[in-house]
């Protein structure tokens, strides 16, 4: 089962400290609430982790089907490899 990464709409909780993982089925609903402190959360995009053989280059992204985004200034990231997904992201 993958670990979904929440975070509290208003940005800011005492009680979860802004953000919260979930053990969930891919099937399962998103989560509306957070379980601690009742605020409307919002599920978000989470890096992934690999180990071992896998390779995070650029050649290696590509090959897989994927696209890399690295960060090129404070809430601005920029696809570094692959073809999906826009030029350039920005973050609020």
């Amino acid at each position: 089962m993958p670990i979904y990464e929440y975070a509290p709409l208003s940005g800011d909780c005492q009680q979860c400290h802004g953000v919260f993982e979930v053990f969930q089925r891919i099937a399962d609903d998103k989560l509306t609430q957070c379980p601690t402190c009742s605020q409307a959360c919002e599920r978000r995009i989470s890096a992934v982790a690999l180990g071992g053989k896998y390779s995070t280059s650029n050649s290696a992204v590509e090959k897989a089907g994927f696209t890399k985004y690295e960060r090129s200034e404070k809430g601005v990231y920029e696809r570094t490899a692959g073809k999906g997904g826009p030029p350039i992201l920005h973050r609020n």
